[in-house]
């Protein structure tokens, strides 16, 4: 499609991300696109999480997540952590040994880095709840390539 037949928004090519969180005795990740650095000092991120989901039920109960940057090779994991409710299913379950521990969260050991996030406060966004964050601690994991957008349209994965 050509690019003047898209939306603005449509025409950007953003990382792909996951939430892990908790809510002190389950866990549950979430795929997150709406995520961006908004200051070098102090480093605070802003991720915006869709409502009525487990993961904003977590963060905002917790105060506190992990971001995740993922590479291409969790391709796999898009429709599982992305297209399924953590309400109504445990995504973790089926994948628990591709998982580690970080700072009392689980997350995915081959992601290529975390960063975890105090939340400092929230706003409602639209269908989305935007959390204002600083940097508490990160970690980089592995090298590879950072999953895009594009590779979700690619995919089919996404329509957008």
């Amino acid at each position: 499609m050509s690019a003047l037949k898209k939306k603005p928004w449509n025409r950007l090519d953003l990382p792909v991300y996951s939430v892990a969180s908790h809510d002190g005795t389950q866990y549950n990740m979430n795929i997150c696109t709406y995520a961006s650095q908004v200051s070098m000092q102090p480093k605070r991120y802003m991720v915006a999480v869709y409502k009525g989901t487990k993961t904003l039920d977590n963060i905002s109960g917790q105060g506190s997540f992990v971001l995740q940057i993922l590479s291409t090779a969790h391709l796999d994991l898009i429709n599982r952590l992305g297209k399924q409710s953590g309400h109504i299913k445990d995504k973790l379950k089926t994948i628990s040994r591709r998982l580690t521990d970080y700072h009392g969260y689980r997350i995915l050991a081959d992601a290529l880095a975390v960063i975890e996030l105090q939340i400092l406060s929230q706003t409602d966004a639209g269908d989305h709840m935007l959390a204002l964050c600083d940097v508490v601690s990160y970690r980089n994991i592995t090298e590879g390539e950072i999953l895009m957008l594009h590779h979700l349209r690619d995919k089919k994965l996404i329509s957008i």
